[in-house]
């Protein structure tokens, strides 16, 4: 969902069984999340939510386009899970008001309160047993259905929209991201000369007493909660095909209003759709709902939202449209399982746009994109992709969008300039859906597959870029001495929580004749890197392909070596009586450290890396003696003077 200020009024969300990242970032080992010790339910009512698992849901409801208020019924196939049960709980918001439950037939009694329904059962029921059960109600929601008036085209419309709390507030529902559903109906009566649209193909149409018309959407793919959704307006259907294959045809069907301008403003926008089917396809894997279809509800929302099958969108922008059909992938076949993990939805989803561009537009569209995605990220240099639990129930922390989407497609972007490998990333993505399909997924599950699929430890991307916070920034001292150039980089990040990237970075440097790009892999504070060049350099770039999410930095060029390339390190004091410090700049490097008499005589020898290194030298005799170090390629000698 590409929220734009669509204030979502917070609900304390009810999930299952997950996984939990617990104080900090290098905490990157899954773990069950006990349920009722995580969401701290006020009673055991809510605790028997996950007393079943829901196979379907049959909304059956009458509406308009004129208000939010809805009646009608919501029948519920579920699967029990534990031994003799003898009462039933759903969700439904407590400004709505159940009418009657019927069970074989039968009414049934109920109790509501807050926001739970508990339905008494005429028999204990036991694991394994299914039972279906259809809720009578009426009301007007106070969240999740909305209605507005679209003035640029004279329309009327109402629509649901209920990422990520609000399922609730408008059908009996189990909020749970894990328990997917594994097929739903929508059936809406309204008006005649109205329209409504939904998830799944649209089997009929029934004409109804009253000048009522009833239809009826069916779907038969798993599905979570928060994207059955309808829409009701004056609409027209502007339906035509994508083909992602020489034998595939995938229906594209769009509900926009029924003024022929509205269809002439739109239709070379949603044209578009078909090649962004067929890549995305041929990316990512087949179409999920290639039996159904795919498709847009227009309406006059302050937000677009990726309904399984016919995303809501106020409009169609291109990168928008290609964001909410990437969720049909990246959302919706694999849908987050926790919202700490909703990288998972809109960290990809974001990327598709960058994908879009640099497939269908032009690699300059695209790098205008990162760039920009980069300079959203950089606004929040304490922030993480991944949600901290104690943040996971606020709603403009789930959908920050410096974090949840621009850093979160950024560090995609690094993933696949980390693997430096397009098959192996576009692999790992289709690998991705092919393994989670029609279930949920956290991060480390992507980690796990990307790591399975490219052969890469990527803990550490994973430890600083998903759960650490901030990013790098760089002091880059750069001069040439003949053929050589020389490169001194040090690292600063912006938050302390995570003090060092470890991570490539690619400098280009420009001839007169020409330029050439290097790549280079900095692991410690301060590195140092040499390269031959043919001639003289007149500038050097960092990052020229804004592959990197990095902060302001600083490149200097100098004509002398940096003084950390040229030393070393700093030793002092000198002369000396008891010990001697030794100063690396920083650096972590693992190093030999030998003590040598002007003689050759090796007196001591050490493995370190430590940035500054104390010697104690009280029981060395008075004279001069010699420090080497050997630092991968390079080797510095000092000579100091014991008193």
């Amino acid at each position: 969902m590409k929220q734009l200020g669509l204030v979502l009024v917070f609900i304390l969300f009810l999930a299952g069984n997950g996984y939990c990242q617990l104080m900090g970032f290098e905490k990157n080992i899954k773990e069950p999340v006990d349920y009722m010790e995580a969401f701290s339910q006020k009673s055991l009512k809510s605790a028997q939510l996950q007393d079943y698992d829901v196979k379907w849901y049959f909304l059956d409801l009458e509406a308009d386009n004129l208000s939010t208020n809805i009646k009608g019924s919501v029948t519920i196939l579920v699967e029990i899970k534990l031994e003799g049960i003898s009462e039933l709980v759903v969700e439904l918001a407590s400004d709505m008001f159940a009418d009657s439950i019927i069970i074989n037939s039968q009414n049934r009694s109920f109790s509501h309160s807050g926001d739970l329904l508990s339905i008494s059962l005429a028999s204990p029921l036991f694991k394994g047993d299914l039972l279906r059960f259809q809720i009578y109600y009426h009301g007007q929601p106070s969240q999740g259905v909305f209605h507005a008036y679209d003035a640029r085209w004279n329309a009327h419309v109402a629509w649901t929209l209920s990422e990520p709390f609000s399922a609730k507030n408008w059908f009996p529902c189990k909020q749970d991201l894990i328990d997917k559903a594994d097929s739903s109906r929508v059936f809406i009566t309204t008006a005649d000369g109205l329209m409504a649209g939904s998830n799944g193909l649209l089997k009929s149409i029934v004409p109804l007493a009253d000048n009522k018309v009833r239809y009826e959407w069916f779907s038969s793919y798993p599905i979570v909660y928060y994207l059955i959704s309808f829409a009701i307006s004056n609409y027209q259907d502007y339906s035509f095909y994508a083909h992602p294959h020489e034998t595939d045809s995938i229906l594209v069907q769009n509900f926009i209003y029924d003024d022929p301008s509205c269809l002439n403003t739109f239709k070379s926008d949603l044209d578009e759709t078909s090649e962004l089917i067929e890549l995305y396809s041929g990316l990512y894997s087949q179409y999920p709902f290639s039996d159904e279809k795919y498709g847009h509800c227009l309406v006059p929302s302050g937000s677009y939202m990726e309904h399984q099958t016919m995303s809501t969108m106020k409009d169609f922008v291109y990168r928008i449209v290609a964001h909410e059909l990437a969720h049909q992938w990246f959302g919706d076949q694999v849908t987050c399982a926790s919202w700490q993990d909703i990288w998972i939805n809109e960290g990809f989803a974001s990327y598709s746009e960058y994908i879009a561009l640099e497939n269908l537009r032009s690699q300059e569209d695209a790098d205008a994109w990162i760039r920009n995605a980069h300079n959203y990220a950089l606004e929040r240099p304490q922030g993480s992709v991944y949600i901290p639990f104690e943040e996971s129930g606020n709603v403009s922390r789930i959908f920050d969008y410096r974090l949840s989407y621009k850093k979160g497609a950024a560090i995609i972007h690094m993933l696949r300039f980390e693997m430096d490998d397009d098959l192996a990333f576009f692999e790992t993505l289709k690998e991705f859906q092919r393994t989670f399909r029609d279930s949920v997924a956290y991060g480390l599950d992507f980690k796990e597959v990307a790591e399975n699929v490219s052969g890469l430890d990527l803990t550490a991307f994973f430890d600083q870029w998903y759960f650490g916070k901030g990013y790098p920034s760089y002091e880059i001292n750069w001069g040439q001495v003949d053929d050589t150039l020389w490169i001194s980089s040090k690292q600063f990040t912006s938050s302390a929580e995570t003090p060092l990237f470890k991570m490539p970075l690619e400098f280009r440097f420009d001839f007169s004749s020409g330029d050439s790009t290097v790549r280079v892999f900095q692991d410690e504070v301060i590195e140092s890197f040499k390269f031959k060049v043919p001639e003289n350099i007149l500038n050097l770039e960092l990052d020229p392909r804004s592959f990197s999410l990095i902060g302001p930095s600083i490149i200097n060029h100098k004509i002398e070596p940096d003084i950390y390339l040229q030393e070393g390190f700093k030793l002092y004091p000198n002369p000396a009586r008891d010990q001697i410090t030794l100063d690396f700049y920083g650096s972590t490097s693992l190093r030999v450290v030998r003590v040598v008499s002007l003689t050759g005589q090796k007196i001591l020898e050490l493995n370190e890396d430590d940035s500054v290194l104390i010697l104690d030298i009280s029981n060395l005799s008075s004279g001069i003696y010699i420090i080497e170090v050997d630092e991968k390629d390079s080797r510095w000698m000092k000579k100091f003077i014991k008193m």
